[in-house]
């Protein structure tokens, strides 16, 4: 398949720049198995789940990644954390008008924190900062990533909003937004219909708003991205399959994870490391059967995973319903529930 053939048209006014009222109060769109499709609500999500369920979250913390400064030149520029390595050092999108210099220096956050530009790694620069505990600098000094679809600054709701309830273990630069419609009476719904619940930690990379430039699919390098999966999660997941019930994916995410860590035999084991898992229609997936998950961005990577677990025809066809019935799209947007996954 062609990139281009995961296009659609999207009006601009769709794409939801600020969170709904309530985290619940987002739409559904259900795909049902027999390939009609439902118009919903997310508190309805919960009687869709049936008792023996597993339902797994993405764990992960958005940091405050966002810094802005100047070179020691005098020219602006913009540091994106792309992963935290220690108390001091960090890989990160550097934009500037002409690129750092190794050794070149760094005056952010209006003077607060410095660094020092070490070199590059592919995309990346190495930064070095004045700082024996880089986390909390990013947390005084940093801003919230928002993604670049949302065209306007971070606002002090964000803190909250683009953080899931469950948020716990810090280290991603974006949220995995199918979480975000998750709240306490939500969760607590599901779990009185005998759903069973866990979490996997899969740090969002701001790779994942980066276009695939090779037309090819088979031409395109995946973006590497730390994910865990603790053993008794791995029990859980594999106990859950051997009684014949479901395991289902709030997000795309999560859908990564776990299928990097179960082998051809159907078995997930434990994991902690990254992965590279491109995932597009004609993957046979061994360790999902539901998926909820936010609508993605034209031509995007999520978007051909989606059509890879729901069927490419059936999944364009409602994205181009979800479209015409006027459906929020992306981080701060609507939903999708894919209840059962396509067949090869």
């Amino acid at each position: 398949m062609r990139r281009s053939d995961f296009d659609y048209i999207l009006p601009p006014g769709l794409i939801a720049q600020r969170p709904s009222e309530r985290r619940s109060a987002s739409r559904l769109l259900c795909l049902n198995p027999d390939g009609t499709l439902a118009d919903r609500h997310i508190p309805d999500f919960a009687e869709m789940l049936l008792p023996g369920d597993l339902l797994l979250f993405n764990d992960a913390r958005v940091i405050p990644a966002r810094l802005r400064g100047v070179k020691d030149t005098g020219g602006q520029v913009e540091v994106l954390i792309e992963r935290v390595l220690d108390g001091q050092r960090a890989l990160a999108q550097v934009r500037a008008s002409k690129p750092p210099r190794p050794g070149s220096k760094l005056e952010l956050a209006n003077g607060a924190l410095a660094a020092t530009v070490q070199g590059r790694e592919g995309e990346f620069y190495r930064l070095d900062f004045a700082t024996d505990d880089l986390q909390a600098a990013l947390e005084q000094h940093g801003d919230l990533p928002l993604p670049p679809y949302i065209d306007r600054p971070a606002a002090g709701e964000d803190r909250e909003r683009y953080q899931t309830v469950f948020a716990r273990v810090p280290g991603a630069v974006a949220a995995p937004t199918a979480g975000l419609h998750f709240d306490e009476s939500l969760l607590a719904a599901i779990a009185a219909r005998g759903v069973e619940s866990g979490f996997v930690t899969l740090h969002v990379g701001a790779g994942t708003f980066q276009p695939v430039r090779a037309d090819a699919l088979e031409d395109h390098r995946m973006h590497a991205e730390r994910f865990s999966i603790g053993a008794d999660l791995a029990r859980r997941i594999n106990d859950t399959r051997a009684r014949g019930q479901r395991i289902v994916a709030v997000g795309t995410t999560v859908v990564r994870a776990l299928e990097s860590a179960t082998g051809e035999d159907g078995q997930t084991r434990a994991f902690d490391g990254e992965t590279r898992l491109f995932i597009t229609p004609g993957y046979r997936f061994r360790a999902v059967d539901a998926l909820l998950t936010n609508f993605h961005l034209p031509e995007s990577t999520l978007l051909m995973l989606v059509c890879a677990f729901g069927g490419y025809e059936r999944v364009m066809a409602a994205y181009r319903h979800a479209v015409t019935a006027g459906y929020r799209f992306f981080s701060y947007g609507d939903a999708m529930y894919l209840p059962v996954r396509a067949e090869i």
